[in-house]
């Protein structure tokens, strides 16, 4: 298997023998190759959302990815596709316009996660028929995050929490009246609405997906595990933190039904050399690639401010 490094040798190659497009080239080259040997239509869908250095709306699942889907799927044919997935998640109403889209242009959808797909990118993924991850694969939990301007600055703050925090001074408030001149600095911050719009975004992740699982991965059984599956992903307090990594092994024993990457080594290293040399472009001003294996792209540019190195 082309490792990491001979991909990005491969691709230093192309620029030397002038190929303006030596990322496209070598990435399109992969991809090719894995649609061959599986007979269906691939995407990669990835963003630079690992290394932390470009904002968060632009990297996040958003409504201008439906343009990218449209171009991507523009010319394929036949119903089944691969959708490689690596992404930190983003707004769950375009993930929903996504999965609508693709759901009208592909009967049969896996979803293969060389890496990691959290957050709204689980709720994607949870769309599919089948999933494929490896070892070194993770998805997260579903439940939503409000981006709040606090005191300390802006806060991803998972909207359970939110709700618990108010249940907590509530209660701490009837046993402790006085308590009360404590609680309202950090009570203040939230606008008056914000209970009902956390409930609201907690009920709409976990019914999208337990109607996901219900119509795909479990069509045709009573719908039990689609319910559990859903209520356990969107539940902040099984997990902790929004961020945590379920592994394969975890992502099965939930009940899950996934394949494993490595049980096809030739499936593993055209799927990882695709990943890789996509992660390629995505170490220059690309950070976010929707591409098909006939070339079809769309390639967000973002200029990343480094750091300024002083003497």
């Amino acid at each position: 298997m082309p490792t990491w490094g001979k991909i990005l040798a491969e691709i230093q190659k192309e620029i030397k023998n002038n190929n303006p497009a030596a990322f496209d080239t070598v990435r399109n080259k992969y991809l090719k190759e894995l649609t061959e040997k599986t007979h269906r239509n691939t995407i990669i869908y990835a963003a630079r959302w690992t290394t932390g250095d470009v904002p968060a709306n632009i990297i996040s699942i958003t409504d201008e990815d439906l343009q990218a889907f449209m171009e991507a799927i523009h010319g394929l044919k036949g119903d089944k596709l691969d959708l490689i997935l690596h992404t930190g998640g983003g707004s769950a109403e375009a993930t929903d316009a996504i999965v609508t889209y693709i759901r009208q242009k592909f009967i049969d959808i896996r979803v293969i996660i060389p890496q990691a797909a959290m957050s709204a990118g689980t709720m994607l993924a949870l769309a599919a028929d089948e999933m494929i991850m490896g070892k070194h694969s993770f998805i997260g939990p579903i439940d939503p995050q409000f981006i709040l301007n606090t005191p300390v600055g802006v806060q991803a703050v998972p909207a359970q929490a939110i709700m618990e925090q108010f249940k907590k001074a509530q209660k701490d408030c009837a046993d402790n009246p006085k308590n009360l001149s404590s609680w309202l600095p950090m009570l203040s911050q939230y606008g008056p609405a914000l209970l009902v719009q956390c409930q609201n975004q907690i009920d709409f992740g976990r019914d999208l997906v337990k109607t996901w699982l219900g119509n795909y991965m479990f069509k045709g059984e009573d719908g039990k595990k689609a319910e559990e599956i859903s209520e356990f992903l969107s539940n902040h307090g099984n997990f902790k933190t929004h961020g945590k990594h379920i592994s394969i092994n975890q992502a099965k024993a939930i009940g899950l039904k996934i394949v494993d990457l490595e049980r096809d080594q030739d499936l593993q290293e055209k799927v990882l050399s695709v990943f890789h040399a996509t992660m390629h472009t995505l170490n220059t001003t690309a950070v976010k690639v929707i591409c098909n294996q006939n070339g079809n792209a769309f390639i967000k540019q973002f200029q990343i401010q480094l750091p300024i190195k002083r003497p």
